[in-house]
């Protein structure tokens, strides 16, 4: 049920600095969140990279019962 007399326009005035609290905090939140996007799909091609390995000029093969 809903009080019968409600004046929006008064109750917006009333709630407006928790109102922009909540605003600020969720601006906030969106903002972590698109740094830590970019973070990991920065990050994310890291472990691919595999180094060389080191092989020698010439391998020696071994010739059992030559």
């Amino acid at each position: 049920m809903s009080a019968p007399d409600t004046n929006v326009e008064r109750e917006e005035k009333r709630h407006k600095p928790a109102l922009l609290g909540i605003r600020g905090v969720v601006v906030a939140v969106l903002v972590m969140f698109a740094i830590f996007l970019l973070w990991v799909f920065n990050k994310g091609g890291e472990q691919d990279a595999v180094a060389p390995l080191d092989v020698p000029a010439q391998a020696e093969v071994s010739t059992i019962g030559s």
